[in-house]
């Protein structure tokens, strides 16, 4: 019995089991963007990585950016407007400045 066969007949089994019934996005297709926009090179960590629940931290400077965004709109207090168009403006550069580290590495 080759390797194929042997894993292919667990399977099957499995399946029969009912192992197989209670997946995450069962019968729902799968989306291939992501691992298809990532450089060939990257996709084995990246995919480690989000499987892992981390996120890059440009990824979290957008989220913060957006959420100081939000925030900004619903402020009232004047001195609150500052300070959050401070946090704003640093949050802003420090995406600009990992935003461009990274397209010196490439």
């Amino acid at each position: 019995m080759s390797i194929e066969s042997a894993i292919e007949q667990i399977i099957r089994e499995g399946m029969l089991r009912g192992e197989f019934d209670n997946l995450k996005g069962k019968g729902k297709p799968l989306n291939l963007d992501d691992y298809f926009n990532t450089p060939e090179d990257m996709r084995m960590g990246f995919s480690i990585l989000k499987s892992n629940d981390f996120v890059p931290e440009e990824v979290e400077r957008l989220k913060e950016i957006a959420e100081l965004r939000e925030k900004l709109k619903a402020a009232g207090d004047p001195e609150e407007k500052v300070a959050l168009e401070k946090r704003l403006r640093d949050q802003t550069m420090a995406l600009s400045l990992i935003l461009e580290k990274n397209k010196r590495k490439l």
